[in-house]
């Protein structure tokens, strides 16, 4: 019975994340495949168009390079890589042109050292740590505090100060979590709106090829809306659990 509360009580916290991310990823998955599908004028392809992209922003001293799967695009300032997939690397579609304006996005973000940008490249390891311990301190915490015994026949829960305070601990350390999404959030749409500027500003589309790129970045951006509302709601659920367990 325990084990049936728990799973729904998980649901009603996180159904609207759920709901959210499915929708999310669905309208990434759709757009992209629609504008995929169509060629841009220029025949541009996505390598092609993230040269001119860095040269219009005076970038020069950025890699290009290839990477296996579907929408794995992404920038690596450790090695000043823009590593565009297959089906944008060398492909000259609207959504390729889009996609590797938007890594070049970041790339420009990493030579002009904005500063968000900078925030959330310190908050990487710090993240992948803090979250880690952070789970384990709490599950050790309810661990302590959530011991059972029984008083003249009635039960009682135990709350224990250091399981406290292990709880307390780890959420501090696992809302670095939430923190991080936060603050990937202008950095993404950062990124959309420097590219957009750029392939209007240099012709690279038009017209409704501009519009399928604005639509392509649009629907990536609500990924990143949709990992901060879970984060959000992941961190309330936990906070809330630990207090009624106090």
């Amino acid at each position: 019975m325990g084990f049936f509360y728990g799973y729904f009580e998980y649901l009603l916290w996180m159904l609207p994340a759920i709901i959210i991310s499915a929708i999310a990823q669905a309208k990434v998955k759709s757009t992209y495949s629609r504008f995929s599908k169509i060629s841009n004028r220029m025949g541009l392809t996505g390598a092609q168009a993230a040269r001119k992209v860095l040269s219009a922003a005076g970038v020069t001293n950025v890699t290009i390079t290839t990477i296996g799967g579907n929408l794995t695009d992404h920038f690596d300032p450790r090695t000043n890589t823009i590593r565009l997939s297959d089906g944008v690397h060398s492909r000259s579609t609207v959504a390729a042109v889009a996609i590797a304006a938007h890594e070049c996005g970041h790339a420009i973000q990493h030579a002009e050292g904005y500063v968000p940008n900078k925030i959330r490249s310190f908050l990487v390891p710090v993240t992948n740590f803090a979250s880690r311990i952070g789970w384990i301190l709490i599950l050790i915490g309810f661990a302590f505090s959530g011991v059972s015994y029984y008083y003249y026949s009635t039960p009682t829960t135990y709350s224990s100060p250091v399981g406290d305070l292990l709880v307390t601990v780890g959420i501090i350390l696992y809302s670095t979590s939430l923190l991080f999404t936060l603050i990937t959030l202008p950095v993404e749409f950062n990124a959309s709106k420097r590219a957009l500027k750029i392939i209007e500003s240099t012709n690279m589309l038009h017209g409704e090829e501009f519009e399928g790129a604005k639509k392509t970045l649009s629907a990536a951006a609500m990924t990143y809306v949709a990992a901060s509302l879970t984060a959000l709601l992941q961190l309330l659920r936990i906070i809330t659990i630990a207090k009624r367990r106090r």
